[in-house]
């Protein structure tokens, strides 16, 4: 579910401007009307939980949350009725909600996924300007993992010649590393289409204008973008996330954020 329709964060990348989500005027947030309402209505009738998503398409904790605590409010109701949460953000204001994360995560699987593509500050203000910085989503990452819930990060997009560096991926690893997360799950590329495409291509020309020419003749038209150095990069990630110990392929995410939850079948012998 999203209920804000837009987003402020300004991120360069954002699939979610494009044209075929029709959001119109994009970087404006606009709470969906009688949302808990609507949520409490849908939740109270379904005869079985499951987890819930958020914050697909627009980040759920944008800084009108801190005021109007909508986001808070539905959590609240997926506690009440029994449900689990998948969180996904940019944002450390979640950690004002701990509290009920932990309430759910003791009924339900609860997961927060953290967009993190930049391991220095500078560059994540850079092409994720109005967000926080990286460095507080990692201490966002620490305070919920020590609160029990299970947190990681969404290394993407990683932008071709801009983040998609062996450095960048390490410094990033081994943050993740020291705030404890549990995963690290990566995109070695970004993701462009119509409308989007044309509004990223305008941030190349403001903040890196000698990466657009290479741009257009390296992907012309084309959706996925893929790093040229895709398969050196995923190798080394593999293998320092294995000999860290983090999570990252997405089956084994699933597995472990909803592992203690699970119901075992009872076998009798006749």
């Amino acid at each position: 579910m999203n209920l804000y329709r837009g987003c402020c964060h300004g991120c360069i990348y954002c699939d979610s401007r494009s044209n075929c989500y029709n959001i119109i005027d994009f970087d404006r947030v606009r709470i969906k009307k009688d949302c808990i309402t609507i949520l409490k209505k849908q939740l109270s009738s379904k005869r079985s939980s499951g987890v819930i998503q958020i914050g697909a398409m627009s980040d759920t904790y944008n800084p009108f949350e801190k005021k109007y605590e909508i986001t808070r409010e539905a959590l609240k109701l997926i506690n009440k009725y029994g449900f689990g949460a998948a969180i996904a953000t940019k944002s450390d204001l979640i950690v004002r909600d701990i509290d009920i994360l932990k309430r759910i995560n003791e009924h339900s699987p609860v997961i927060v996924k953290f967009t993190i593509t930049c391991a220095h500050d500078k560059l994540s203000k850079i092409i994720e300007p109005n967000v926080c910085v990286s460095s507080k989503r990692f201490e966002a990452i620490r305070k919920l993992r020590e609160a029990g819930i299970y947190t990681g990060i969404l290394m993407m997009p990683l932008l071709p010649f801009i983040n998609d560096t062996k450095e960048n991926i390490d410094k990033i690893i081994t943050q993740a590393y020291n705030a404890n997360a549990n995963f690290i799950y990566p995109m070695f590329g970004v993701t462009l289409r119509a409308n989007q495409r044309f509004y990223y291509y305008q941030k190349l020309n403001e903040k890196f204008p000698q990466l657009l020419p290479k741009y257009r003749a390296l992907y012309g038209d084309k959706y996925i973008c893929n790093s040229p150095n895709t398969e050196l990069l995923s190798n080394y990630f593999e293998m320092r996330c294995s000999k860290l110990g983090i999570t990252y392929k997405m089956n084994n995410i699933i597995s472990e954020y909803k592992d203690k939850f699970k119901s075992e079948q009872i076998s009798f012998d006749f």
